[in-house]
């Protein structure tokens, strides 16, 4: 097949990352004769030094025409002002709207060559950990009006204000249902239902959808129990969907296990095919241009791309069975504990790479 592929690999490591997620997809087209071409362009702090803006309207508009979009990081300490009026975050919000990018999915699994060492949890907690992560991006507390500050009483008060639509919550929760139909026919949704009129109303929509999906198990769970849950029985989660705030904290609670975010990767997805795939992790100034960052969340959220934006499972799995097969033999960069075989970010794509064929499934 043919397809086009934006980077954006933005600041800090990420131009280093995902210049070993362009090898792993380069090697993908050539060992299963796919043509994928690749445009990249700024993102993040970069865009807004070069640019004048975190994502510029043409690299937006790129975007939209293109098969898929990985992406690297953005932010960092050159642009940490919080009175700024615009920030390298911002290219990220503007992205997933322009692209009508409503849902983030995070698979967070530990691989158990790992868990002894780098996961902080037990060992035999850890290794059992499969769950997908499903976040609603779109609606919620980041993007709720009224947001301000004001004076009252000469005392300074800061407003945001949490706002769901019910079709914003149905087509979220209806995503969450259908991936679970591929895992294990489970799904937690998560919200705060005790207190908050938006929760009311997304356990009132979840219950609606569920009522389409006889062969997919709901439960609800108030959010700080279910922070409670990831850490002493993470194996009892299959997919999880809830909201944008909560879902952002409780997704980077659930990395944790894994021992390193450098392992972890994600996807947000829309209406059609067409995706945005990053690591979870951020852009790591205080390494970058070392050569040292772990470059596999980057390579797994390409397995992500395969799969969703470009409908090639079997190339998806090579990639992850890949990354597999390099851990088990013992390569580790520095996040991971390093060792024997500890390598630089460029020989562990190198590696990945080199178990990227068609004969290994």
């Amino acid at each position: 097949m043919k397809a086009q592929i934006v980077l954006l690999p933005g600041d800090g490591i990420g131009p280093e990352i995902v210049a070993e997620g362009r090898k792993i997809l380069v090697r993908v087209a050539e060992a299963f004769g796919h043509e994928f071409t690749f445009v990249t362009r700024l993102v993040g702090g970069a865009a807004l030094d070069a640019e004048g803006s975190p994502v510029s309207d043409a690299t937006l508009d790129l975007c939209r025409r293109s098969d898929a979009i990985l992406l690297g990081a953005v932010g960092g300490p050159k642009w940490d002002d919080p009175a700024a009026s615009t920030r390298p975050e911002d290219g990220l919000f503007a992205l997933r709207a322009g692209l009508n990018l409503f849902a983030n999915l995070r698979p967070v699994r530990a691989f158990p060559k790992l868990a002894e060492r780098a996961s902080p949890l037990r060992a035999e907690h850890a290794t059992e950990v499969d769950v997908l992560m499903v976040r609603e991006l779109t609606g919620g507390i980041y993007f709720g009006r009224p947001r301000r500050r004001e004076t009252v009483d000469g005392e300074i008060r800061a407003i945001d204000t949490m706002v769901y639509r019910e079709s914003e919550i149905r087509r979220v929760v209806k995503l969450a249902f259908e991936t679970a139909r591929g895992r294990r026919h489970r799904v937690t949704s998560v919200d705060k239902a005790n207190v908050l009129e938006t929760s009311r109303l997304w356990r009132q929509v979840a219950e609606e959808v569920a009522a389409d999906y006889a062969d997919v198990k709901l439960e609800h769970q108030l959010v700080d129990s279910c922070a409670m849950r990831l850490v002493t029985s993470p194996g009892s989660f299959d997919v999880i969907v809830t909201g944008n705030l909560f879902g952002d904290i409780l997704s980077d609670e659930a990395a944790v296990i894994t021992g390193s975010l450098g392992m972890l990767p994600s996807a947000s997805l829309g209406t059609d095919p067409r995706g945005l795939y990053e690591p979870i992790h951020g852009s790591a100034p205080d390494i970058a241009g070392k050569g040292i960052a772990n470059p596999l969340g980057t390579i797994l959220s390409c397995a992500m791309l395969l799969r969703h934006s470009l409908r090639l499972e079997d190339e998806a799995q090579v990639v992850e069975h890949a990354v597999e097969r390099v851990i088990a033999a013992g390569a580790r960069t520095a996040d991971l504990g390093g060792g024997a075989k500890t390598l630089s970010t460029e020989e562990m794509g190198d590696a990945v790479a080199a178990r990227v064929s068609p004969n290994e499934r």
